[in-house]
């Protein structure tokens, strides 16, 4: 139970999704992440007078990308609105946004929470600009002749960076539904490329909209909406930690606020920030300097025919070419890197390949993904990069296969593959002598003689102590220095221990 007893849980979500354009949707200024301060900001993006904005093509085409991959309408005719307000960080003193016209309206994200499939019903998606980044620490390295630490910066690099924000329906009901949704959509915006997805440099951010109410009720309490949280794990530590707080103010007979709050991780709380506006407080009005976007049918048509195999679609081949169960075919479709490890490593192994599939999704949802979590990777990424090539893993489930490796001798190829003490599956099997040793020829005389050595452990078997036959087998594995087959040991035993 995420919240106390009798309560409910109301979340949506707003992602801020940076869209993978080398320049900025209304100017031709670069997009390059880590950039000296201020060096990629032109005139439009700092709102000198007379400058005149230019619409992004290729971020309109990531808008409908989008909106195709989640079965949304793409809106004919969209409208770009300035949005009014004031920070440091925001030189015209409005955002370029839309509002009551966004390209792209409707659609659903399908997530599983334990074991459940559910639909997350969309608001809508619409263009915008980004706007720039206060600085308050580090400037001693940026302004080294200023000799000054109380100091803050504007940075302007960002300002005009196109975004995608994706509103969601208060559809998710607990934490656990607003990250398993949150990872589905970076997962999505990475598989058709509109994003690289990198949380860490702000490329993909998310809001989250936190109410709670009695439980049974319908009406939607006062929400607060918690900003910028840039991790998994910030996500939904900030949305239990904010239910609590709301519940605990209720409780004691006080009244929810609405306002932005941001998340201390180090605290485990969340903090005002500033009261939440409304739509009217932004005093929004279409963009004077802007005509209407006009989409037409043949521009969606071919943005259709280049999207790569969506990952619903590719469950289902997974499932019918493969043979793989719902919940592998899910799980390796979850990041576009993970399908194409897959599927690398599957053909890799030759035919027939249905006969490879289900060993090689086991190593990489397993072994390889564990190896990644603890390398603090988030959704799948790593696996460009990962030091073990998919030619390798295939060569070492083929190994597995047809006997060679056993699954200790197998663990222990995988880790010097991964340290990079070796390179070569084959070869590092012949110079460390990990061969299993199979067969009864060989394995007949170590079973004898663990039997004889073993006199009370043969008795307990043969009064009935299955579990005994277990340490027969580990001491034929101790003598092999673990490389006998375990299952043709157990069964020698137990036709030696039986027949007798």
């Amino acid at each position: 139970m995420e919240t106390a007893p009798n309560w409910e849980i109301v979340i949506g979500l707003e992602a801020h999704v940076q869209l993978d354009t080398r320049s900025k949707i209304f100017s031709g200024a670069a997009t390059r992440y880590g950039a000296a301060p201020n060096s990629q900001a032109c005139g439009v993006d700092i709102a000198l007078p007379g400058v005149l904005p230019v619409l992004n093509r290729k971020a309109v085409e990531c808008a409908i990308r989008f909106g195709l991959a989640v079965d949304a309408r793409i809106a004919p005719v969209s409208v770009f609105a300035r949005k009014n307000y004031f920070y440091p960080d925001l030189p015209k003193g409005y955002q370029i946004s839309q509002y009551e016209a966004p390209v792209v309206v409707g659609g659903t994200v399908a997530i599983v929470v334990a074991e459940a499939e559910k639909s997350i019903r969309l608001v809508r998606a619409h263009l915008e600009e980004d706007a720039g980044k206060s600085v308050h620490e580090d400037l001693d390295a940026l302004l080294p002749d200023r000799g000054s630490h109380a100091l803050s910066g504007i940075d302007l690099n960002r300002a005009g960076t196109p975004l995608l924000e994706i509103v969601s329906e208060p559809d998710l009901a607990s934490a656990a539904e607003a990250v398993a949704y949150a990872k589905a959509l970076h997962s999505l915006v990475r598989w058709i490329g509109i994003c690289d997805g990198n949380m860490q440099e702000g490329s993909f951010r998310v809001d989250a909209n936190v109410s709670v109410r009695r439980a049974g009720t319908t009406t939607l309490g006062t929400r607060c909406e918690i900003k910028n949280l840039n991790s998994f794990r910030f996500l939904e530590r900030a949305i239990r930690c904010e239910a609590a707080r709301q519940i605990a103010i209720i409780e004691e007979g006080g009244h929810i606020v609405q306002e932005t709050r941001l998340f201390d991780p180090g605290q485990d709380e969340t903090r005002a920030m500033r009261s939440k506006e409304d739509a009217h407080d932004y005093r929004y009005f279409p963009d004077p300097d802007l005509l209407p976007l006009t989409i037409a049918d043949d521009w969606i048509a071919a943005v259709a025919r280049a999207l790569p195999e969506l990952p619903h679609a590719m469950q289902g081949r997974f499932q019918s070419d493969y043979g793989l169960s719902a919940y592998d075919a899910k799980v390796l479709t979850s990041s576009p890197d993970i399908a194409r490890y897959f599927e690398s490593t599957v053909a890799a192994c030759g035919e027939p390949a249905a006969s490879f599939a289900k060993p090689c999704a086991n190593w990489i949802m397993g072994e390889l993904s564990a190896r990644l979590n603890r390398a603090d990777s988030e959704a799948g990424e790593g696996f460009e990069v990962f030091p073990i090539r998919p030619a390798q893993l295939s060569r070492l489930v083929q190994r597995i296969q047809d006997g060679t490796l056993s699954s200790k001798l197998a663990k222990m190829v995988f880790d010097a593959l991964w340290s990079g003490e070796a390179d070569d599956v084959d070869l590092l099997i012949e110079q460390r002598g990990l061969r299993q040793v199979q067969g009864s020829d060989a394995l007949a005389p170590l079973v004898d003689q663990v039997i004889a050595a073993n006199a009370k452990s043969v008795a307990e078997y043969r009064a009935g102590k299955d579990k005994a036959l277990n340490a027969l087998v580990g001491q034929v594995m101790k003598a092999t220095q673990g490389k006998a087959d375990p299952q043709q040991v157990g069964a020698l035993l137990r036709q030696r221990l039986e027949g007798d």
